[in-house]
C-alpha cells in the first residue's frame, strides 16, 4: 500500500513538471476574473498636446459673420481690385512650435503644451466670447502616430485618425506579433516634454486594461523583444555563416594549390 502511494506521488510530480508555460497567448488570466468585471479603472487616454504637432481648429458660432475671422476662409483673387471669399469650410492647422505655441487669428500666441484638446477648446472658447456669442472651437491632433518595431508582421509608424488609441491597436495595425515576439516584455518609450521614458507591458495578463500606459500618446515608440529561441537562432545562423564562409575560403585555397601542384608535375 505504501509503495501504491509512493508511486501515485512520483506519477504527479512528473505530470506536473511536464507542463510547460504557455509564451503566446494573450491575457492568461482572464478566466480569474468575474464576467463583464474588465474595466479600464482611472485609465485617461486624452492625448497631450506636444511640439510639432498639428492640430485643426474649427470656430462656430450662431453669428457666423462674428467669427469668420477666426476660420481663415480661403480666399481666391479673381482681379487686382476684386476678392471671391469662398463660404465653403477649409480646413485650417496650426504647427505648434518648438516653445509650445500656435498662432491663432486676432488672439495671437496661445500656450497648448501638455494641454488636451479639451483644454486648448476652453481657452478659446473663453477669449473668443469677448468677439462672438457662445463660440464652439473643436480642436483635432492631426499626426496622432506611434512606431512599432521589433518582432511584429509589419513593423513602422502608424498615423491614426482618432485619440483614443490602445497598445492592442497599434499592435493590430501592425498585422500582430510574429511567434517570436515576447509579449510578457513589451517596451513602449515615451516623449514627455523632451524627456524620454519607458515602461514594460505583459500582454499575457489582463493586468494591462487597468495600465496607464494601455491608451498611447501620439509619438509612442513599441519595441517587442524577439525570445530567447529567435535569438538563439540568429546567433546560430550568424555562426552559421562564418563557418560556411572560412570553409569555403580554405577549399578555394586548396583548390589553387592543387592546381598549381598539377601545374609543376606536369612541367
Amino acid at each position: 500500500m505504501k509503495i501504491k502511494t509512493i508511486t501515485v506521488a512520483i506519477l504527479i510530480v512528473l505530470l506536473t513538471s511536464c507542463k510547460t508555460s504557455n509564451p503566446i497567448t494573450y491575457f492568461q488570466d482572464i478566466d480569474q476574473t468575474v464576467s463583464g468585471q474588465l474595466m479600464e479603472e482611472n485609465v485617461n487616454y486624452e492625448a497631450k498636446i506636444c511640439p510639432d504637432d498639428q492640430l485643426s481648429i474649427s470656430v462656430s458660432s450662431i453669428d457666423p459673420n462674428a467669427i469668420a475671422i477666426f476660420n481663415l476662409p480661403l480666399s481666391s483673387y479673381q482681379t487686382p481690385s476684386e476678392t471671391n471669399v469662398v463660404t465653403t469650410p477649409v480646413l485650417q492647422t496650426y504647427l505648434v512650435d518648438s516653445e509650445g505655441n500656435i498662432n491663432f487669428p486676432v488672439l495671437g500666441k496661445i500656450k497648448v503644451i501638455g494641454k488636451t484638446r479639451r483644454e486648448v477648446s476652453a481657452i478659446l472658447e473663453e477669449q473668443i466670447t469677448a468677439y462672438a456669442k457662445s463660440p464652439l472651437v473643436i480642436v483635432k491632433i492631426l499626426n496622432f502616430k506611434v512606431s512599432i518595431l521589433g518582432e511584429v508582421n509589419s513593423p513602422g509608424t502608424k498615423v491614426f485618425s482618432g485619440e483614443r488609441i490602445s497598445i492592442l491597436d497599434a499592435i493590430s495595425s501592425a498585422g500582430d506579433l510574429t511567434l517570436y515576439g515576447e509579449r510578457n516584455n513589451i517596451l513602449l518609450i515615451r516623449d514627455i516634454n523632451g524627456r524620454k521614458e519607458y515602461q514594460r507591458l505583459n500582454l499575457t495578463s489582463s493586468t494591462l486594461f487597468s495600465s496607464p500606459y494601455y491608451y498611447l500618446q501620439q509619438n509612442d515608440v513599441i519595441y517587442v523583444e524577439p525570445n530567447k529561441a529567435r535569438k538563439g537562432n540568429a546567433r546560430y545562423s550568424q555562426s552559421a555563416q562564418f563557418n560556411i564562409s572560412v570553409a569555403s575560403t580554405i577549399v578555394s585555397a586548396i583548390s589553387v594549390i592543387a592546381s598549381l601542384a598539377i601545374a609543376l608535375l606536369v612541367k
